[in-house]
């Protein structure tokens, strides 16, 4: 994905944290939302409202996962 290498964290593996409001749904297998005090399992149907949170993805179940993206622009509030 383009310009998401400047997100990851070279010190966390898979994690990153982007500057946009991110919708993505799982269609298909199974995966693992994983957020700095919890982890979510995800599985076909769920959707996700990402407003800049860091987090990771993680497919444990050893089988392929599909999901599809809604990426929209934001700035990050920098208070």
């Amino acid at each position: 994905m383009t310009g998401l290498l400047p997100a990851m964290e070279p010190d966390s593996p898979g994690f990153h944290t982007t500057d946009r409001v991110d919708y993505p749904v799982l269609l298909d297998g199974e995966l693992v939302l994983v957020l700095d005090d919890e982890e979510r399992v995800l599985v076909p149907g769920n959707c996700v409202v990402q407003r800049g949170t860091r987090h990771a993805w993680h497919n444990r179940s050893g089988r392929p996962a599909l999901i599809m993206y809604v990426l929209l622009g934001a700035h990050r509030d920098n208070e």
